[in-house]
């Protein structure tokens, strides 16, 4: 039993359930998927798979190919590595993994890189309130204090303002398998996961 698949966000839909209600999930274009790497605690320190999402084949540097020859993968492209568990140390190099590996009503976990959104202030980055709109202030979407003169007269590490946001990993937890297309591939999750429409995702088995 593989611990996760490697796929594509397709976009958000709804699907209706058998109460009629309106669910909304994500279609996830997930694998075709081949084990490219096993590692063990003897040859590495710790436990692992490393998945390659095939999609097409590329040009791969002499590092790169000879990596992926060894496991006689063609048209790697995103690689990651899922950690082991008991139970799923039968996978070996040249497996393939497809979308079947998971069922509905199963509990996963995505991972994926947020939009990215270029350079924002404060109260669109960190969710500060911000000061009176009236009234003569000139104190609207602007920073407060980021540290006393006298002590510490510097700024700390840390201090939340404006600069870049998004484009960072973000994991979100618990997600319902809504339902599974074997043919084609696709996994449709229940809610939204990160990334935009077309973003590489990680799809594990929920680990809480």
């Amino acid at each position: 039993m593989s611990p996760g698949i490697l796929g594509k966000k397709i976009g958000m839909t709804q699907v209706f359930n058998a109460d009629g209600q309106v669910v909304p999930v994500t279609l996830v274009k997930a694998g075709p998927c081949i084990v490219t790497q096993r590692k063990t605690p003897s040859t590495d320190g710790y436990d692992a798979v490393q998945l390659g999402l095939i999609e097409y084949a590329k040009k791969a540097n002499k590092p790169a190919a000879g990596h992926l020859k060894k496991s006689s993968a063609d048209g790697v492209k995103f690689m990651r590595e899922f950690a082991l568990e008991g139970g799923n140390g039968d996978l070996k190099p040249g497996d393939r993994i497809l979308a079947d590996e998971f069922k509905p009503r199963e509990l996963v976990d995505v991972v994926g890189v947020s939009k990215g959104r270029g350079f924002a202030g404060l109260v669109k980055r960190h969710h500060f309130r911000g000061g009176p709109a009236s009234h003569g202030s000139m104190f609207h979407r602007a920073a407060g204090s980021i540290g006393a003169s006298s002590f510490p007269s510097r700024v700390f590490p840390g201090m939340k303002m404006a600069g870049r946001m998004g484009t960072a990993q973000v994991t979100v937890r618990n997600l319902e398998v809504v339902s599974v297309d074997a043919e084609d591939n696709v996994i449709a999750v229940k809610g939204a996961i990160p990334g935009p429409n077309g973003g590489y995702v990680m799809v594990r088995r929920a680990k809480r």
